[in-house]
């Protein structure tokens, strides 16, 4: 007979810690639930109860599980889990931490007293093909001598036009976000390269910083930013628990 969905037990999985103990972190859960470790050797699973076997991803569930990150980060730095990790019961979360404990405290003695901030670039300019068209004088010249002939340029005519504008924009992002890296290396242990979201962004970093450092970095970018003219915005966000910096893969 199927078990009433009320008697399910499962334990939702915010993040994996260095600690031995059993500690209660109060009613900050996913759906107002109570927090708290379950341990296996020297790490620990921070978990609340659900009864649910998935998790849907609305805002106030994900509000919920970066709270809870939010909160491990004032005395430690953990390793977080992706939204929606749910085992079984605890004789599941106590298997997985022992299977992995070994790569889990790898991990967490690398990332240990760090945080996670995030950097976005942008091109801050009505339209960004003109822009480029002012700033870099082969697109220019190309530009002009396809449009300014008596006859329309063709499709092919466009469509190098097109890849030249590409291959200039990747080149500048390149430059550009080479130049940043060097500018806030000093301040971080590592920074990690995302893709880009849209056309306009010049870049997106996540830097890994130590705790101590925090202000040293955030100084950095404001340095790293005058470097810029005002056609660049700079955006920067954290802390946050190190998710860029956590190679996950399970053994189950």
């Amino acid at each position: 007979m199927a078990q009433p969905r009320e008697q399910l037990n499962g334990k939702y999985i915010y993040a994996v810690i260095a600690d031995n103990r059993e500690r209660s972190m109060g009613d900050i859960g996913i759906a107002g639930s109570p927090v708290y470790t379950i341990t296996n050797g020297s790490v620990a699973f921070v978990v609340s109860d659900v009864s649910d076997k998935k998790m849907r991803p609305e805002r106030r569930h994900i509000a919920a599980h970066q709270e809870v990150l939010k909160c491990l980060l004032e005395d430690t730095t953990p390793l977080p889990m992706g939204f929606g990790i749910i085992a079984d019961d605890t004789d599941a979360v106590k298997r997985i931490l022992a299977l992995n404990q070994d790569s889990f405290l790898g991990q967490l003695n690398s990332l240990k007293d760090t945080v996670e901030f995030g950097l976005r670039v942008s091109w801050d300019v009505p339209n960004i093909f003109d822009y480029f068209i002012r700033t870099h004088a082969d697109l220019r010249m190309l530009r002009d001598d396809l449009f300014t002939n008596t006859n329309d340029p063709s499709l092919d005519d466009k469509i190098e036009l097109g890849r030249v504008f590409e291959r200039t924009m990747m080149r500048d992002r390149e430059e550009l976000t080479a130049q940043v890296e060097e500018a806030l290396q000093r301040w971080c242990h590592r920074i990690k390269r995302n893709k880009c979201r849209n056309e306009r962004e010049v870049m997106h970093l996540a830097c890994l910083v130590a705790k101590k450092k925090q202000s040293d970095f955030e100084a950095g970018v404001f340095d790293s930013a005058q470097l810029f003219d005002n056609n660049y915005t700079f955006d920067y966000n954290g802390p946050w628990a190190p998710h860029n910096f956590v190679e996950i893969s399970l053994d189950l």
